[in-house]
């Protein structure tokens, strides 16, 4: 299977679940974006690894684990979103120290955090984008973050993981018609919520499964 690299367009929001956000990822050579519903920490560890000048008092656990890393001499080389299961996504860390390899299973988020870190591309495999990838007309709200605001204070809502509830939140589309779905997630796009896009996304893939 061929991989499709991919890159951070930006993070919004989520307009249902307090403490959640929605994670846009783009292909670099295509218009189809990839949302993935994040917690609160993971998007708030995202967001300071791409405000470079973002430099919080004590290190965070994914600077922790850079630190710890750069100590011992292990690269991150690579991430891959691999898998796609009940609108779950799971990746895989791809390490180097003295010329052997490692692949690490992590959480998305925690992967993409840490790529961040390490200038390390992101990765999918073509038919996780063909079958999770949509095409948003607009571009998401990219991460901003205001001079006055402290870096630990930024997202700092606790972290919504993307199981029971979601699951909850995804049996609102179960009553709606296929076509009702392509509408309803046009509808979402258009309006810029990526989150619910998501949710949408995962009940049409179940459909077509």
């Amino acid at each position: 299977m061929s991989l499709v690299k991919l890159t951070i367009k930006g993070i919004s929001y989520s307009q249902t679940q307090n403490g959640a956000y929605a994670l846009i990822l783009n292909e670099v050579d295509g218009e189809r974006k990839l949302p993935i519903v994040i917690g609160a920490f993971e998007a708030q560890s995202i967001a300071i690894a791409l405000e470079k000048e973002i430099k919080p008092p004590r290190p965070l656990t994914h600077d922790l684990f850079k630190n710890f890393a750069d100590r011992f001499d292990i690269v991150v080389k690579q991430v891959i979103i691999h898998k796609l299961v009940d609108g779950v996504f799971y990746s895989s860390i791809i390490c180097e120290r003295d010329k052997i390899e490692e692949i690490i299973d992590a959480r998305t988020s925690d992967a993409i955090a840490l790529a961040l870190r390490f200038n390390a591309p992101i990765f999918t495999y073509k038919n996780i984008l063909e079958k999770a990838g949509i095409y948003l007309k607009s571009n998401p709200l990219d991460v901003t973050i205001k001079d006055d605001q402290n870096a630990d204070g930024i997202l700092s809502s606790p972290e919504t993981f993307g199981n029971e509830e979601s699951n909850q939140a995804g049996d609102v589309y179960v009553k709606h018609s296929l076509s009702e779905l392509m509408e309803l997630l046009e509808g979402a796009v258009q309006d810029e919520d990526y989150e619910k896009a998501a949710k949408i996304r995962d009940e049409i893939s179940k459909r077509e499964a």
